[in-house]
């Protein structure tokens, strides 16, 4: 369905804004406009609790208060503080990331989506995520919650393209910031993946969905369909290997003692040239240790 097509729930906006000034959040990253600081959070808060991204934000910018700090710090350093967020590609994807500001930026981040999304690591989300909250910038960015939002108030189950237009065309103008945190918020708090609120919803007469019949929300852009178990995975083989690393290298064949009760040498190697090709590994000889 083209943008054309899709008609805009404009009757969402006042009665958002409104809610808005009482049940916003008060979370750190949401006092500061500097892209950095915005930067990290938006990539610490990728599939990680924000209750973990309290304690861990604060005390990252304090050993990197600036892109500059970060690039001119190892990648092992930035991997290290990374502990306990999971994820850890996406620490070595913000170093990079760092790097580039550093040196073809002068230590300041692009103010244009485009700018951002040619730093390392950072996609379309990230990039409108620092857009609207660094720079106020009015686009519309859409996550998991976000996409729930758009294909309930539609009534429709929306492909990507539409639905970023859609979230584009739904900002009001000067309020990139506040529209974007609004709709974080309504969805954790109102309009919920399993058990909206819908007999209370400020937006009942706005939504085309309004709780009855299929959620037009499952299968549609930006919505999550959930993960693969980690228990058991290679993604928790990896956590396990990187969280060795920090504590010091070790023998490559120290690795086994990671080892599932089905894995085989072969499928080992394989998890650790992941880990060497996605940067969070360097083998030196026999030796495995964080990258330098």
């Amino acid at each position: 369905m083209s943008r054309a097509e899709l008609e805009i729930p404009t009757g969402v906006i006042d009665p958002l804004l409104s809610w808005s000034r009482t049940e916003l959040r008060h979370l750190p990253w949401r006092e500061t406009r500097d892209p950095w600081k915005v930067l990290v959070s938006e990539i610490m808060l990728q599939q990680t609790q924000v209750a973990r991204v309290l304690d861990r934000w604060p005390r990252f910018l304090e050993r990197f208060p600036t892109a500059t700090d970060c690039a001119n710090g190892a990648a092992s350093d930035v991997i290290e503080l990374w502990a306990g967020l999971g994820y850890n590609r996406r620490a070595v994807n913000l170093w990079r990331a760092a790097v580039q500001i550093r040196d073809e930026h002068q230590g300041q981040l692009p103010t244009t989506v485009e700018g951002l999304r040619a730093l390392p690591g950072i996609g379309p989300y990230t990039a409108r995520a620092v857009a609207a909250f660094a720079y106020e910038q009015d686009v519309g960015v859409v996550d998991t919650n976000v996409g729930r939002l758009l294909a309930r108030w539609t009534g429709e189950t929306l492909a990507p393209k539409p639905a970023q237009a859609l979230a584009d065309a739904l900002v009001p103008s000067g309020q990139g910031w506040r529209w974007n945190q609004t709709l974080f918020d309504f969805a954790v708090a109102v309009c919920t993946k399993k058990q909206p609120a819908c007999a209370a919803c400020p937006l009942r007469t706005a939504c085309a969905w309004a709780g009855v019949g299929d959620d037009p929300a499952a299968g549609s852009a930006g919505v999550s369909t959930g993960q693969s178990p980690f228990e058991g995975s290679d993604r928790q083989v990896r956590g396990r290997i990187t969280d060795a690393l920090r504590q010091g290298p070790m023998e490559l064949a120290d690795v086994e003692r990671f080892a599932r009760p089905d894995d085989t040498p072969a499928s080992l190697r394989q998890i650790v040239t992941g880990l060497i090709d996605d940067g969070l590994a360097e083998l030196q000889d026999s030796t495995l240790r964080l990258p330098s």
